[in-house]
């Protein structure tokens, strides 16, 4: 087994604490470990990691393997960032006793995605808080559309049944405000129903899934080489850091690594990736408080990293440039020079719209203590990326678990405590600064070489785990492979369906005018959360 030093101890320890209940102990990575064992098992092991290794459970999701095994498969994924890895818990679901026991009352992350197995795999949830449908919409007949079983293109016959229903806020005073699903703008549907007394915000439920289309099934339909352009649609502005992933995935399944040099441009890609989606978000919050000059000067730096894109992939959201095995293009020197002069030419004008924004005390009053998420509430929710590292969240992949180029690279990871939408500002101020840093330091540093090596095959009966830091926060994609280079499984996980259900703590006690801010400070998406 040759696995990660730092994994070893804990690896000992779990054999140890758990002994004979353990079926079977896989590491097909040296930072990948999956543990076979019997479904009371979850509780403890769940437990044992948090307390004794400080681990996070970071996905839970099913797997349909009854053709083979005869059994559903539950799969439990926990991070140890300070070991650098992952210990992945599977356990069986027999077809005749289709349920499972929930642990949202001990781990409140698992919540959504405990309820989405339920929904799209029809195992029953034992013990769960709210085990209402979650990603099927009401008008969804009694299917689970993730079983084999279930065709793709057959039509759904109309639904009888009660529709969903919001739970009632009642008092003296207290009245709901419906806020979607169709908003006023280009963004993607979501129902937010708030229940106020006068202005405060006392309750705020969400309602997503409204734009759900079926992705993990259609990796499952697809040629593995399609899936890259499949990946790429999951969440349009974080198109490469999804097929980068898909891509990290694959590759590990195969035992592939691509080469130094197409590590490097992934690198630059993502950190462009990054560039782009902060300055314009940073503009964003701007105009929530209606501070529009701001904006528009974001805007206009947000454009030049955008036209920058184009230049070196032919796409201004970077579509195209990444592929099995590596990236699609190499860049010429003429493509180089203007990337190389972009953090000496950004980095002045980024600073002065800064300065701008501090110079605005009507700005900094509308952000700060605005839309607080406590450190010890993020923590309980799970929330990773810019909203759970301006509450208290210390852990970027890039950094604890580096891949693509990053383990050749230094830079800083902000954290703040407040946890309020002037630190969630605060994280982008600082992260553009350390992505262009990233990208001086990558460029500085440029391998020479080929930028693909060839993946024709990929073997089948392999599992394997994907995974980058995305500008929004950490993606996770799991495959499972199938005879004639075909995926069994893919499983999606975009930050987004981690870090929703707490804006609705972060809301509470504000008034409704500023939701609008405070949810642009999160940014979260409805397409990568909806899949």
């Amino acid at each position: 087994m040759n696995l990660l030093p730092s994994l070893m101890p804990m690896l000992d320890a779990v054999r140890e604490r758990f002994e004979d209940r353990l079926d079977a102990v896989v590491a097909p990575r040296a930072n990948e470990v999956y543990f076979h064992a019997h479904p009371d098992l979850v509780a403890g092991f769940c437990a044992y990691l948090y307390k004794a290794w400080d681990a996070r459970l970071t996905g839970v999701f099913a797997d349909d393997a009854v053709a083979e095994a005869g059994v559903f498969h539950l799969y439990y994924v926990y991070t140890l960032d300070a070991a650098g890895g992952f210990f992945i818990l599977r356990v069986p679901v027999p077809p005749n006793r289709p349920e499972f026991t929930s642990l949202t009352n001990a781990v409140h992350a698992v919540n959504w995605q405990e309820r989405e197995i339920q929904d799209m795999f029809g195992l029953k949830l034992i013990g769960h808080p709210n085990a209402r449908r979650c990603a099927l919409h009401d008008d969804w007949p009694e299917v689970h559309p993730l079983r084999k079983d279930f065709d793709l293109r057959a039509p759904m016959p109309p639904f009888q049944g009660e529709r969903h229903k919001f739970r009632q806020v009642e008092g003296d005073g207290v009245f709901q405000v419906p806020v979607g699903p169709v908003h006023a703008g280009v963004i993607e549907p979501g129902h937010f129903l708030f229940s106020v007394a006068g202005e405060p915000v006392l309750y705020l439920q969400l309602r997503l899934f409204y734009t759900h289309k079926g992705t993990e099934k259609l990796f499952e339909s697809l040629p593995i080489t399609h899936g890259v352009r499949l990946a790429e649609s999951i969440s349009g502005d974080s198109s490469f850091a999804h097929a980068t992933a898909f891509c990290h995935a694959v590759e590990r399944a195969c035992e592939v690594d691509a080469p130094p040099r197409a590590r490097a441009l992934r690198t630059v890609c993502l950190e462009l990736e990054r560039l782009y989606n902060h300055i314009g978000d940073i503009g964003a919050i701007c105009t929530d408080v209606a501070f529009a000059t701001a904006n528009m000067h974001a805007m206009r730096l947000k454009d030049r990293v955008m036209r920058l894109n184009e230049h070196l992939t032919g796409n201004r959201l970077l579509k195209g440039m990444a592929r099995l095995g590596g990236v699609r293009f190499d860049w010429a020197e003429d493509q180089l020079e203007p990337l190389r002069r972009l953090p000496g030419q950004l980095r002045p004008e980024f600073d002065s719209l800064m300065e701008l924004i501090a110079d605005s005390t009507g700005t900094r009053d509308r952000l700060e203590r605005t839309g607080t998420l406590k450190p010890e509430t993020a923590r309980n929710f799970g929330v990773v990326g810019i909203a759970g590292r301006a509450s208290g969240f210390n852990h970027d992949l890039r950094r604890d678990i580096p891949h693509a180029f990053y383990d050749q690279t230094q830079f800083k990871v902000p954290v703040f405590t407040e946890g309020d939408v002037l630190r969630r500002l605060e994280v982008r101020r600082v992260e553009v600064g350390e992505s262009l840093s990233i990208i001086r330091q990558t460029l500085e540093r440029l391998p020479a070489g080929p930028v693909f090596v060839p993946i024709d095959e990929v073997p089948a009966g392999r599992v394997a785990l994907g995974y980058v830091e995305g500008w929004r926060g950490e993606i996770y994609h799991w495959i499972r492979t199938a005879p004639g280079n075909r995926l069994a499984r893919c499983k999606i996980k975009d930050p987004s369906l981690q870090n929703w259900p707490a804006l609705s703590e972060a809301i509470l006690g504000n008034i409704i005018p500023d939701f609008p801010v405070v949810n642009k400070s999160f940014n979260l998406s409805y397409s990568g959360t909806d899949r």
